[in-house]
C-alpha cells in the first residue's frame, strides 16, 4: 500500500458524518497496527505529510475564498498542543491563528455562548484552530451543570427540557451556516484511554521539565471520566454532519494521532482542487512594465545575468 492510500484510508477511517448509531465505546484509543504503521515509519511519513499540507495552505492562502476551521477536542492530557505544534510545523503562520478557549470572563459570560466563536472565526484564505471551542459548553457544563450559574441566562431558559438538545442544534447550525459561507469544519475528538491518560500524568509529576503541565484540576476532573464519556458521546451524536464531521482519533499514540489529523486537513483541501490565481492581462502589462524598469536600473554587469 502506497503512503498516498494509507493517508486516504486514515483521513476516512474514524470519520462520523452521521452520529444516529454513534457508539464512542466502539471506537478505538489504538490502530496503528491496523494500518502496518510503526513509529519510526509514521513519523517519517508525518514530515512529508507537513509539507503537502504546507503547498496546500500556500493555495488556500492565495485563493483568499475558503477558509478551513479545526476543532480540537480532548480529556486533559490528550494531546491538542502536540497536535498543533507538530502539524502546523510547516505553514506560514501569517495564514494561521490558534485560539486557545480558556474559562469564560464577565465579558464573554455577559454575551452568548457562541459569541466569541464568532470572533474567533478564520477569514478567508486561513487556516484557524480552536485549541477546546464552543463544545465545552455541552461538554464541561453538561458534566457540571453548576456552572450555568454564572451565566447570564434567563432562569426559565434553563429550566426548559429542551435546554441541551436546543444547544446542540445551535451548535449545528452555526457549523453549518460557516460552512455555507466557504469554512470547512473539521471536528476531531483525540480520543484517549484512561490508562494512557494516568501514565501522562504521572509523567507530568515525575519529569521535572513537564512540571508546569501539571494541575491539580486535572486529576480531580478525573473522577468524573464517565460523565465525561457520555457528554462526548452525546456531543458527536447529535452535532455530526456531513457539512461538520467529527473524527474520533486514537490518541494513545501520539505520532498516530497527529498522522490521522494531518491526513484529514489534507484530503479536505485537496477537494477544493485549488490552482494559484491566474494573473489577469492588466496586471501581466503591469508585471511586464515593471520588469523594464527594473532591468533598466540594473548595473551595467548584471544587467545580461537579469535575461
Amino acid at each position: 500500500m502506497s503512503d498516498k492510500d494509507i493517508g486516504k484510508k486514515l483521513a476516512r477511517r474514524f470519520a462520523v458524518h452521521n452520529g444516529h448509531d454513534f457508539s464512542l465505546s466502539a471506537c478505538p484509543t489504538r490502530a496503528a497496527e491496523a494500518f502496518g504503521l510503526d513509529k519510526k515509519t509514521g513519523k517519517q511519513l508525518l514530515k512529508a505529510r507537513v509539507r503537502e499540507l504546507t503547498r496546500l495552505q500556500a493555495l488556500l492562502y492565495a485563493n483568499n475564498t475558503w477558509s478551513v476551521l479545526v476543532v480540537l477536542q480532548a480529556l486533559d492530557a490528550g494531546g491538542k498542543d502536540g497536535v498543533i505544534k507538530h502539524v502546523m510545523s510547516g505553514v506560514n503562520p501569517q495564514g494561521v491563528s490558534v485560539t486557545s478557549f480558556k474559562q469564560p470572563g464577565p465579558v464573554e459570560l455577559a454575551h452568548g455562548y457562541l459569541w466569541r466563536e464568532h470572533l474567533a472565526a478564520p477569514s478567508a484564505g486561513r487556516i484557524g484552530i480552536f485549541n477546546r471551542s464552543h463544545y465545552e459548553e455541552v461538554l464541561v457544563t453538561r458534566v457540571h451543570p453548576e456552572l450555568l450559574d454564572h451565566e447570564c441566562l434567563p432562569p426559565t431558559l434553563r429550566k426548559q427540557d429542551s435546554f441541551w438538545e436546543n444547544r446542540y442544534q445551535d451548535i449545528s447550525h452555526f457549523e453549518q451556516y460557516m460552512a455555507r459561507q466557504g469554512t470547512i469544519v473539521l471536528k476531531f475528538f483525540l480520543h484517549l484511554s484512561k490508562e494512557e491518560q494516568r501514565q501522562r500524568f504521572l509523567r507530568r509529576i515525575d519529569h521535572r521539565s513537564r512540571n508546569w503541565k501539571f494541575s491539580p484540576a486535572d486529576i480531580h476532573e478525573r473522577q468524573y471520566w464517565d460523565d465525561y464519556q457520555r457528554a462526548y458521546e452525546d456531543a458527536i451524536r447529535r452535532t455530526a454532519h456531513p457539512d461538520a464531521p467529527w473524527f474520533v482519533v486514537p490518541a494513545d499514540q501520539k505520532w498516530f494521532e497527529r498522522l490521522v489529523v494531518i491526513e484529514v486537513m489534507i484530503d479536505a483541501l485537496e477537494k477544493l482542487h485549488l490552482r494559484m490565481p491566474a494573473s489577469d492581462p492588466a496586471m501581466e502589462a503591469e508585471m511586464k512594465k515593471a520588469r523594464q524598469k527594473l532591468l533598466a536600473e540594473a548595473p551595467d554587469n548584471r544587467q545580461g545575468a537579469l535575461h
